[in-house]
């Protein structure tokens, strides 16, 4: 198991994405500029401001170093500091002169165990290996001129996923669970676990109720949660013990497709809900869904009293007429999948299909004339047609 091969898929997709937009192109352009004509560099800052950690002070963390390096396949030299914090924290810094840097808080490394900290340690070094850098978040999110907010929302949700993928690279790095959720609990509560007994099924039991409370479709996450760069660390413990009954640490586990579905259904606690939402893209996504769902509901039977349930479910009781020109949304669906393709981003595109999949399921069954529309919608949405069969199964077979 390579790590690359374990990196979240939309991560990656909007990694790529991410890196083509003008206003990251510009923002980059402008940071190289900067960093050429800065005569204090951050291996400068870091020595006057903290204090590295050689392997004569601190030949237990170099081991754990040097382990994670392997695992993950790196070829990089490594500097390793601390800096006085009572809060628990690490980051991993851009390298500069083909060196990388992770420094660590000092509460961090005296609260850890070894295997904790190889956790921390292949989680920080994760972000390097998978380009996370690349991608100048605080510049475009803090600085004077502010990126519109499609892109900071995507630049979030870019964010937040790809704290999954360095997760994964942690828990690869670690090969143990239950110190991977008692570093996430320790990161989350502050607690060292001297005054309090960590119990990991009721701390996932907070992710049930947090699904219990969106559980009506279309309910928003709290806006706070939209403009978060890290998932809720319960949510983050849920993805990696997903992670943990995959293929790719078990041969009879969950298939890496179902994964990234199953991740992306945890993730969406904390994503805006398009059906309330007032921006261009949650627009774009809810006109392709009113009008996808009326295909659906058409397709076959007609519209029968299931579909209107789930429909009415999504936009309100009533919403549903009689009246509603139903050949004249269908003629348009095709024009309204483009304009979500050139609006909104391939999991925001996942969300709707996925959601349509679930009119689809009404009735209990879906037709092969239902069936035909999804597949319809997949191909124009640029999105496979095995995700229609993931997502249907997993409406079936709910974890």
């Amino acid at each position: 198991m390579s790590a690359q091969s374990i990196r979240c898929q939309n991560d990656l997709e909007l990694y790529k994405r991410l890196l083509e937009h003008p206003e990251v192109i510009q923002i980059k352009e402008m940071i190289a500029r900067m960093e050429g004509k800065k005569p204090m560099g951050l291996r400068r800052r870091l020595l006057s401001s903290s204090v590295r950690l050689s392997r004569g002070m601190a030949p237990d963390i170099h081991k754990i170093a040097d382990e994670c390096i392997e695992t993950l396949g790196m070829k990089i030299p490594l500097e390793l500091y601390v800096f006085a914090s009572p809060q628990f924290n690490a980051m991993c810094f851009k390298p500069e002169d083909g060196r990388l840097f992770v420094m660590f808080a000092s509460s961090l490394l005296e609260s850890f165990t070894q295997g904790e900290l190889r956790f921390v340690m292949g989680h920080e070094l994760g972000h390097h290996i998978y380009g996370h850098h690349n991608i100048p978040i605080g510049y475009l999110l803090g600085g004077d001129a502010k990126p519109d907010p499609r892109l900071a929302l995507e630049l979030f949700t870019w964010s937040r996923y790809a704290e999954i993928s360095a997760d994964r690279a942690g828990a690869h790095c670690s090969q143990d669970l239950d110190s991977v959720a008692r570093s996430l609990f320790k990161l989350a509560s502050g607690l060292t676990g001297r005054t309090i007994s960590f119990n990991l099924n009721d701390f996932l039991n907070q992710i049930d109720d947090m699904q219990l409370v969106d559980a009506e479709p279309g309910i928003s996450a709290p806006k706070e949660d939209w403009f978060s760069t890290h998932p809720f660390s319960p949510l983050r413990v849920k993805a990696l013990k997903l992670f943990d009954e995959s293929e790719h640490t078990r041969n009879d586990g969950m298939s890496k497709a179902d994964l990234e579905i199953a991740v992306q259904g945890l993730m969406g606690l904390m994503e805006p809900s398009y059906i309330e939402g007032k921006t261009e893209t949650a627009k774009f996504m809810r006109r392709l869904f009113y009008a996808g769902a009326i295909a659906i509901a058409d397709a076959s039977d007609g519209i029968g009293p299931e579909e209107v349930e789930i429909f009415e479910k999504f936009f309100g009781p009533g919403e549903f007429s009689k009246s509603l020109d139903v050949t004249r949304l269908k003629e348009d669906l095709d024009n309204r999948v483009k304009n979500a393709c050139n609006n909104t981003s391939i999991p925001q595109r996942m969300q709707v299909l996925r959601d349509l999949c679930l009119v689809a399921q009404a009735s209990g069954r879906i037709t092969n004339e239902e069936r035909d529309v999804l597949e319809h919608l997949a191909d124009g949405l640029n999105i496979s047609r095995g995700f229609i069969v993931r997502t249907i199964k997993l409406l079936i077979e709910p974890d």
